[in-house]
């Protein structure tokens, strides 16, 4: 009886019947996912009023996933800077979208808290942007409603044209909202910009720009 029982436990312990499965080896770091990686743009606009001189603005952004962080130079106010924080949701196949609510504050000749949203949309070669805030500044002096919008096509892949139009009070004057028409030419991470507000009248105001991502 006892022979037998042995002769048993060394048939089930040869074929492995009962053993636990050796532990699996940990997952290699390589391949786990990779974090998205930071992307930034840099924009400097020379703005040309013809009603008043010539000045420089800029705009930076640094993304990652959907953090947006964004600064701003001469854009709201002349002399004045401003940051943004905000986040990003997109989506979309054959119509895509991308949403950028922000929040920011204003330090200069001017000061304030700013509520915005940078939003646009593409279908084929037609696409809209719009950038649009409410400043809420110190002191007496009223809130106002900015917004810079374009309406674009794209009839080859480095080309873009369209309208453009913009609410603002930058340039004084009794004017505030400016509409013309623009053209995009992009190489490679590079895209050089014209903008013509308002041709054909005296409060004209042409813009060169000139962006790069990286």
């Amino acid at each position: 009886m006892r022979s037998a029982t042995l002769l048993l436990a060394l048939t089930l312990a040869a074929t492995g019947v009962g053993a636990q499965e050796p532990p699996q080896p940990a997952p290699d770091a390589a391949a786990q996912p990779a974090s998205a990686p930071w992307t930034f743009s840099a924009t400097g606009y020379w703005n040309m009023p013809r009603e008043s001189g010539d000045y420089l603005s800029g705009i930076f952004i640094a993304e990652k996933s959907q953090l947006h962080l964004e600064a701003r130079a001469n854009y709201e106010a002349k002399h004045s800077q401003s940051a943004f924080l905000g986040w990003s949701f997109s989506g979309g196949e054959t119509v895509q979208f991308k949403a950028t609510p922000i929040v920011g504050f204003l330090w200069g000749s001017t000061h304030g808290v700013i509520g915005g949203l940078e939003a646009s949309v593409a279908f084929k070669k037609f696409d809209y942007y719009i950038e649009a805030e409410y400043l809420d500044p110190h002191g007496a002096e009223p809130g106002y409603f900015y917004a810079w919008s374009e309406l674009g096509y794209r009839p080859v892949e480095w080309l873009r044209l369209g309208l453009v139009a913009q609410r603002t009070r930058i340039y004084g004057g009794d004017r505030d909202l400016q509409r013309g028409g623009f053209f995009q030419v992009t190489v490679r991470k590079v895209t050089g910009s014209f903008y013509w507000f308002n041709p054909g009248s005296h409060a004209q105001i042409a813009i060169l720009s000139l962006g790069i991502s990286f």
